[in-house]
């Protein structure tokens, strides 16, 4: 089919072997295509060979004059010698073909008429065009020279045959109607077939009467088709999606149609718009947009789309942890875009993102064929891919699945994809604005009816909007934090509705609570203006690490199922084996469940004193075996969450310890309740705070007893919590002067600044500069930025020979020692990683700042007249905690 259409628009010479002809085309066809008037057909024995074609096409026979007549025939292509397109002589020799369009014999008449030609090679003739073509000469015996010049005259009569191509487009016209008006006579009754049309078409006009069948019916589908598409609902491209669009429509403003999967690049303009945003109800209000048509149009993309957000693969207590480190994400990156991994990490220094160097590789890459568009859904379940990766050639594995999606990224995606990989998405999109933001989707647009009701704010007063928004947010923020697990959260909330989250999401054993926090105090006196008129208690706030125990159970409680969680839900169970095998020793027989707020602390069995945090953070995380553990453990239980099936958060702390005291069993060494007790004054406080702070505590924690303010505040830093510790309090503590020894680039908000500090403490006797802490905290804005611009004299290409910091430390810029800072710290404590009065209190390992914090520049202090080693070690050792720890002394003989 596909060859008659060429064939009927212009002349050709078409070459084609006799078998493979035969098998593509039928016999009818192949007639058809050979008795075509302006159609050689050569089909050699062999291929031709390259000389037979250019002698082929170099022959200009001469030209003869000729008359169309219209009775002529077309027989004599059926002739051997013109199928071959060749005329043979006597001798058989093949003879090179005429290159006009047919040859016939000359006529009396014809000779007469035609002037004599000349030659071609003196004068050129100008092509004229064929109107018709004619057989080929009745004698092709006679030798080529002998035949007179082709004259082209006009014939008065039509041709037999098709028109020129100039005409073939209102011939094709007429041909649809003719068709047109048989199918119609062929299909009324009462219309009589008529048969003139049969006889006088011929079987190519059949054929191509045909081809105009299916291309109109191609052409009624493509405008069916067409039909079909303008009945759809326009859809905004995706490049061009605002979710920040006044008067957001959930289904017309949005990218996508209903029941498409959510393409990534939407959330990724969402991301980008509120990543620009600075007032945090406007980026709600934004992110609530883009929830709305989720809700509206693909709900089921829901779940994905508030992980992505969140930047998070699953609930916390799953430990699914992508575990990438910046460098393997600059190599993935380097190979897809032709940059070395030096290049990579130049242009990450610089930028101080990584996303953003990645988008920008990315906007300059093209590539051949357009990878297909990432989907949320997808994008969610490849990360959990990466993540679930371990063992063997994992890395090779992860970076070839994060270049799969990096060379499928558009626009902006590849900046939050690389962003969501290195566990920073940096757009200021906190939890509780998520929660937020789903509370004013569900109430602007409710999930359980979301095909009928797009916009409910429209129906409302803007007061009676704004109180259901604040009761939804309640609502789901509440059932959040007694269900920590969106997966549980979000299906009942788009089949039910938001009204009945509280009665199918409740606190379970075996799901993590994130803990209640306390605000710090300053001092005595402002706790009693926070308790005024309030009964509250003062319990010892331990130096270990938040464990909170979940025993679930029946009629009895499951041991083999019981867990311990950290204060970031992550799952310990692993790491405290022997606390889970004397957990029966706690319980009394009236506990069948329970979920237990406790303090995990290093504890020495032999002297009954409470250890170090430093000491606890030896043990191993993980997997730890109970014949292995060297650092023993005392818990500590300070209140009771959950007890035989009812949840006891909302129940005043007298409740709860009261409960706690009657069901659960001390056991010295092993489980210990809080010690504290019941203040009513200063000096009864004051009291409390020396002997924790003697026993090796950090401080107080201060609670209130009774009323609406003595509540388990879940995943709130409270006000109705105050913790008083040592380093807080006025007159408590030296503070230290440390020395500026480098910085480290600031990444996100810091960008283009420094975000941290290396400092240092000066050993006078080896005169050595030690590395003391890293330091980011206690720092404005102006503050970065005015250290920024003083430190840039003291820059120096690599650090003195004196300065002593391990590896892991090393700081991206130094400078000579001559900037001095007054820092504040919690206390001090033992490091591997730093080297500060190395040798003076252990011999391995010198000492660190916990938890230390800037307060101001010492411009009258040299590099000389900083806190020493020597000083930095009777500090440590002048700590109560320090001085607790019995020092066992052996007497040796020392050989040398």
């Amino acid at each position: 089919m596909n060859i008659l259409k060429l064939i009927n628009r212009c002349r050709l010479v078409i070459s084609i072997p006799t078998q493979p002809l035969s098998r593509t085309l039928n016999n009818k066809t192949y007639k058809q295509i050979v008795e075509r008037p302006n159609v050689y057909v050569n089909i050699p024995l062999r291929n031709m060979s390259q000389k037979s074609i250019t002698s082929f096409f170099k022959s200009t026979p001469k030209k003869t004059e000729e008359k169309i007549n219209k009775d002529d025939s077309i027989s004599s292509l059926n002739n051997s010698s013109e199928v071959n397109g060749t005329s043979a002589n006597e001798n058989g020799k093949r003879s090179k073909r005429l290159r006009s369009s047919s040859s016939e014999s000359k006529s009396p008449e014809t000779e007469k008429k035609s002037p004599p030609v000349k030659s071609e090679k003196k004068k050129k003739v100008k092509r004229q065009r064929i109107d018709s073509s004619e057989s080929e000469s009745e004698s092709p015996t006679k030798p080529i020279e002998e035949q007179s010049d082709i004259k082209l005259e006009r014939s008065n009569n039509p041709p037999k045959t098709y028109d020129s191509p100039k005409s073939k487009k209102s011939k094709k016209q007429e041909n649809i109607v003719s068709e047109k008006k048989i199918k119609v006579e062929k299909t009324s009754p009462k219309t009589p077939k008529k048969k003139e049309v049969k006889s006088k078409e011929s079987p190519l006009n059949k054929f191509m009467v045909k081809v105009e069948k299916s291309e109109d019916s191609e052409t009624k589908n493509n405008k069916e088709n067409i039909k079909n598409d303008e009945e759809k609902p326009e859809v905004v491209a995706e490049i061009d999606y605002n979710p920040a669009k006044p008067k957001y429509h959930p289904i017309k403003d949005a990218c996508w149609s209903k029941g498409e999967a959510v393409p990534y690049l939407a959330l990724a303009k969402t991301l980008e718009v509120i990543e620009g945003t600075s007032a945090r109800l406007k980026m709600v209000e934004i992110l609530s947009n883009y929830f709305r048509s989720v809700i509206a149009l693909t709900p089921e993309d829901l779940l994905a789309s508030i992980y992505l957000c969140l930047n998070k693969l699953a609930p916390a207590y799953h430990s699914l942890e992508l575990g990438i480190a910046e460098t393997y994400l600059m190599k993935a990156v380097g190979q897809c875009t032709g940059r070395t991994l030096a290049q990579m990490r130049s242009a990450a220094q610089r930028s101080g993102d990584l996303g953003l160097v990645a988008e920008q590789a990315r906007a300059t890459q093209r590539t051949m064929f357009a990878a297909p568009k990432l989907l949320a859904r997808r994008v969610l379940a490849a990360l959990r891919d990466v993540a679930a990766m371990s063992g063997q050639a994992s890395v090779n594995k992860k970076i070839g699945k994060i270049q799969s999606l990096y060379v499928a990224c558009r626009h902006s995606e590849a900046r939050y994809l690389i962003r969501s990989l290195e566990g920073k998405l940096r757009v200021g999109l906190a939890e509780q604005s998520v929660l937020q933001a789903l509370a004013l989707a569900c109430a602007s647009t409710p999930p359980q009816a979301a095909g009928s009701q797009l916009d409910v704010a429209s129906t409302m007063s803007p007061e009676a909007f704004k109180a259901l928004v604040d009761e939804h947010a309640l609502t789901i923020k509440t059932t959040y934090c007694e269900c920590p697990n969106y997966e549980l959260i979000v299906p009942v909330l788009l089949r039910a509705g938001v009204a009945a989250l509280p009665l199918h999401c409740k606190l379970t054993p075996g799901i993590p609570l994130k803990p209640m926090l306390a605000h710090p105090s300053r001092g005595v006196h402002e706790v009693f203006t926070r308790f005024e008129n309030e009964e509250f208690t003062c319990e010892y706030k331990y130096d270990g690490e938040r464990a909170q125990i979940h025993v679930p159970g029946d009629a009895a409680p499951r041991f083999a199922d019981a867990a311990v969680f950290s204060r970031n839900q992550e799952n310990n169970t692993s790491k405290y084996p022997d606390v889970l095998r004397r957990l029966p020793a706690l319980l009394q027989d009236s506990v069948t469940s329970c979920v237990l707020d406790c303090e995990a602390v290093a504890y020495d069995t032999e002297t009954k004193q409470i250890l170090p945090f430093q000491v606890l953070s030896t043990r191993k995380r993980k997997d730890a075996a109970e014949g292995q553990i060297k650092v023993q453990v005392c818990v500590f239980v300070f209140d009771l969450l959950y007890l035989n099936g009812r949840a006891l958060v909302r129940s005043a702390l007298a409740e709860r310890r009261a409960l706690l005291r009657e069901h659960f069993r001390e056991v010295p060494g092993q489980w210990q309740f809080a010690e504290g007790g019941d203040c009513s004054d200063e000096e009864s406080v004051q009291r409390l705070l020396e002997n924790a702070i003697q026993s090796s505590c950090e401080g107080l924690m201060l609670k209130a007893l009774h009323g609406p303010r003595a509540r388990y505040d879940i995943a709130r830093r409270s006000h109705n919590w105050l913790k008083l510790k040592k380093d807080y309090l006025e007159g408590v503590g030296d503070t230290i002067d440390a020395v500026v020894l480098g910085a480290y680039r600031g990444r996100g908000k810091r960008a283009g600044l420094y975000g941290g500090f290396l400092l240092g403490c000066r050993d006078a006797d080896a005169d050595h500069y030690q590395s003391l802490c890293k330091i980011g905290t206690g720092f404005s804005d102006e503050d970065l930025r005015s250290l920024t611009d003083a430190l840039a004299q003291h820059v120096i290409d690599a650090p003195r020979s004196y300065y002593m910091f391990d590896g892991a430390h090393a700081a991206d810029v130094w400078f000579s020692a001559a900037a001095v800072w007054e820092v504040r710290c919690a206390d001090l404590s033992l490091s591997p990683a730093h080297r500060a009065a190395i040798g003076l209190v252990d011999p391995e390992r010198g000492i660190s700042l916990r938890f230390p914090r800037f307060v101001r520049v010492r411009d009258d202090k040299t590099p000389e007249q900083a806190t020493s080693a020597e000083q930095l070690a009777q500090m440590y050792l002048a700590q109560d905690q320090v001085k607790n720890i019995a020092q066992k002394h052996v007497d040796q003989d020392d050989f040398y």
